[in-house]
Parts: C-alpha cells; structure tokens; sequence
C-alpha cells in the first residue's frame, strides 16, 4: 500500500521564487510513480501566466504543470484564487476558475474574508478525493504586512492545521539569514508547525556547506530535510517572472518586447528551446536588435501596454521590419494592437478609452466584460497537414476584413487573421508553438525550415521526471522525519 505520511503538507518560502512549485511539482511526480493519489494546491495565486483546466476555468500555470505532474487535469479546485495584476495597485480577481470583479489592493485586502471561504471549500474537496494534497504558498510567510487575513501561506497553515516546510533558495546567497529571519517573524504557533527546511539550487561542495547546517539545526531546533541541486536546463512553465537572457545561439532571430504587463509568456517556451532560434525579450530603454520575426505577446492590459509599444519605438521598428522582408505575428492582446484600433468603452482594463492601433491588421477591437476561456485545437490555415493545439483567454472581440484571411482553423471555424501580403499574422490562441507541427509551420511561414524541431510537451516531461528525481531525498527525509516524531 502506498504511503505518504502528511495528508495535507504546505510548501512555504522564505522569498518569491525560492522553488516552492518545483517542490511541489517534484514531490507530486514521486508520488504518482508511488502510486499515491496526489493533488496540487494554491490557495492564492498571483501571477499574469494561467491556463484553462478542464471544467473550463482559469488557473495559475504552475498549479497545472503540478496537475500534469501528478498525472492530473488541471481543475479550478487546485488554484481557487488567482490575482492577475493590472495595474501596480489593482488586479482582476478571478474565484474558482471565473472573473468576480476588479479591485484596488485595499478592496481585495478587504474582500479576503469571502475569498477564504472559496479557499476552504476548494481544498475540502481535493482533501476528501486525494490521500495527499500537497499545497504551495505565496511569496514568504514573513511579509508582516499581509499576516491580517492571510489566506495564502501561514493564514491558511493554521486554518487547516497542516504541517509546513519551509524552502530558501541557496543561489540569492544569505540562505541562513532567510531561514532564521524567517522563523523570528512567525509567531510561536506557527513556527511549530515547520517540520523542516530544504536549501533548494545548490552548486558546489555539499561538505563546505555542512557547517552550516549544522549551526542550522542547532539555531532552530529544526532539521534540514534536503539539500536539492541547481538543475541546468529545465522547461518547465514559469509562474510569472521572464528570463530576459538570450535564449540559444541559433541563426533565425526572433524578438519579443517585454510589455509592463505581459501574459502567458509561456508561450515562447518552444521557441527558447528550438537550437536553430535566438529569442531575446527586450525591455524598456533596450536596442531593439535586428531581427527575422517579431511577436507581440499577450497582455493583461493591452491600451497600457500599447503606449508603452509605441513609447519605446516599437511602431517605427515594425514598420521598417516588414519594409525589408520580416514577419510579425500578434497573440492575443498582441493581435489586438496590430489592429487599426483599440477600444474599452467599458474601462475593463481601466479608465474607459479609445485609442488608435498599430495598423498593421484590418480589425478593430473592442473589450467586452466577458472572459473567453477555451482549450481547442485544429489546423493552421496556411499548412493543413499542421496540427495545432492551445487555449483562449482573452477579453475582447475583434472584427474586420482581416479575419477572412484566418491564421488557424480550429474546432472547424476560422481564427485570427493574415495581412493581404502574408507578413503579418494575428491570432488569439496561446500555446500556438506547442505542438511540433504547428511549431514548423509556423517557422517557415517566418523563414525559418529547419529539420529540428523541439516538443515542448515532451521536454517538460523530462524535466518533470529530472526534479523528481532529485527530490527523492527530500520524499525520503520526510518520511524519515515523521517515523521519528
């Protein structure tokens, strides 16, 4: 019989990005090969990158590379609230897969006594169908200014009375001041519930590191329960934050601006991991390089980021890279910005506005308070034999004379748009690169057609199966720990 000792176990860290869902990732696939039903949990998430589950609602990406992780669809349930900044001081707030409203940060910090109950009646479901929920939390434990009304790490710990381990990313430096800091601005009952550390991204000498883990252990009380080593080259979905590092050394350049609020960056994975594309984000203030295609990404705020664009001379870089031959293609509010116009009569994205587009597609778009949310899948319009798969979610509808010239069919109807000329493609599908075919295609219709062609799907199950297999210490350690108690 299969056996994890904790039911229900948190994952907690002492900073953002410390690899609190690669820890649960990893742990979800060890138990899987176990046999043990395991399910991923995130009570809120805060991030612009997000993925449709099967019963249709929106989730945070990493709670879905979990869900596959564990051999699971990703459902609503594992990630009840997800935040999707629009602004520095507001966001959409989205409970249980769909839109409840937009809030200013205080209204939301106001509002989290509802959203607890959301949180609450989400994880009773996954805890009475799973032996093991394995849940992650948010930022740090230690940001005494969010402890009222926590909801997202300690907050929830002591609502459910769950064990918590606590992960500190060794490669920042200073890991002992992070635990140890930490573990000073809990209070007494929650650091008891901390069963142990684990010391994640480590390179190097594990005995030089030894005596500090044991003045560690002393200091605390506590053990560490792994050490987990600084893995090279993972494709694994990230939560939020880009790697604006060049991505390879390939021939076929591709650049993507790095808009103030860009979504579902994850969509440029495949690219990143094809050995023939060189593909640079570029940020505000950078050298726009030279390039073979340029994608507009998606956008949680697309008029914002479109006079960001237009601030930073995207508009005059577009124009004289198809003059000399260059491709362009727009996802989703990237697609709405190649439009001839923009508007939210609305304020779905803030203060009500019109405003003009790129022009480089004959549509004009207009944001509507309904989120179109869908996983579909079909063919390029451009190469039948290509199959593509992905997902919507988009506020807004275009319309125009572009759209009779689609980009994809898909679920047997056209979607998106090509320029008359073919340089310019539109679409309002995420994951368009995903799948191998699609990902060819897609390259040629740029200029690229290369026999090598990267499946991303594949790629991350390897990766999936490398941080397993490196966490099995941290499995053994637990049980270990738990035997002992």
């Amino acid at each position: 019989m299969p056996f994890f000792p904790y039911p229900t176990l948190m994952i907690q860290g002492t900073t953002s990005d410390a690899g609190k869902s690669t820890v649960v990732a990893a742990l979800c696939r060890l138990l899987l090969r176990e046999g043990v039903r395991v399910a991923p949990f995130k009570p809120q998430n805060m991030a612009l990158n997000s993925a449709v589950t099967a019963d249709g609602g929106e989730i945070g990406r990493a709670q879905a590379l979990q869900a596959q992780a564990a051999g699971l669809a990703p459902h609503t349930d594992m990630n009840p609230v997800l935040l999707k900044p629009s602004s520095d001081t507001g966001a959409q707030v989205i409970v249980h897969g769909k839109v409840r409203a937009d809030m200013h940060a205080r209204d939301y910090h106001r509002y989290k006594t509802v959203a607890m109950q959301a949180v609450l009646e989400s994880y009773g479901r996954l805890a009475a169908q799973y032996q093991c929920v394995l849940v992650e939390g948010a930022g740090s434990p230690a940001e005494i200014n969010l402890r009222d009304r926590d909801i997202a790490n300690m907050g929830f710990a002591e609502a459910v009375d769950c064990p918590v381990i606590l992960v500190a990313d060794i490669d920042r430096g200073g890991v002992f001041a992070h635990i140890v800091g930490t573990l000073a601005c809990l209070s007494d009952s929650e650091r008891r519930r901390i069963v142990g550390f684990v010391i994640n991204r480590f390179r190097g000498d594990i005995g030089l590191l030894q005596p500090g883990l044991d003045w560690l252990t002393a200091r605390t009380g506590k053990p560490v329960l792994a050490v987990l080593p600084y893995l090279q080259g993972l494709h694994l979905d990230a939560e939020d934050g880009i790697d604006t590092a060049q991505s390879g050394k390939g021939g076929f350049r591709v650049a993507v601006p790095a808009l103030p609020r860009i979504s579902n960056h994850t969509d440029f994975d495949a690219l990143r991991a094809h050995p023939d594309v060189d593909l640079r984000f570029v940020g505000p203030g950078r050298t726009i390089p030279p390039s073979d295609l340029i994608i507009l990404p998606g956008s949680k705020n697309t008029c914002n980021d479109l006079d960001w664009l237009i601030a930073n001379g995207w508009r005059e870089q577009l124009q004289r890279h198809l003059r000399y031959g260059g491709k362009v293609i727009g996802i989703c509010g990237g697609f709405q910005m190649l439009g001839r116009s923009v508007a939210d009569p609305l304020g779905i994205e803030g203060a009500p506005r019109m405003m003009q587009g790129l022009g480089l597609l004959d549509i004009a778009t207009e944001m509507t308070a309904y989120k179109q949310l869908a996983k579909v899948g079909g063919h390029c319009a451009f190469e039948p034999a290509a199959r593509i798969a992905g997902y919507e979610i988009h506020m807004g509808v275009s319309r125009g004379e572009a759209l009779h010239k689609p980009a994809f069919v898909i679920d047997g109807r056209s979607e998106g748009a090509r320029s008359p000329d073919d340089g310019v493609l539109g679409t309002y599908l995420h994951g368009l690169f995903d799948t191998p075919q699609a990902l060819a295609a897609l390259l040629k219709w740029a200029g690229l057609d290369s026999d090598l062609t990267p499946d991303i799907a594949q790629l991350r199950e390897q990766s999936l199966d490398r941080i397993a297999d490196a966490a099995q210490p941290l499995l053994d350690a637990l049980r270990s720990s738990s035997a002992s108690n």
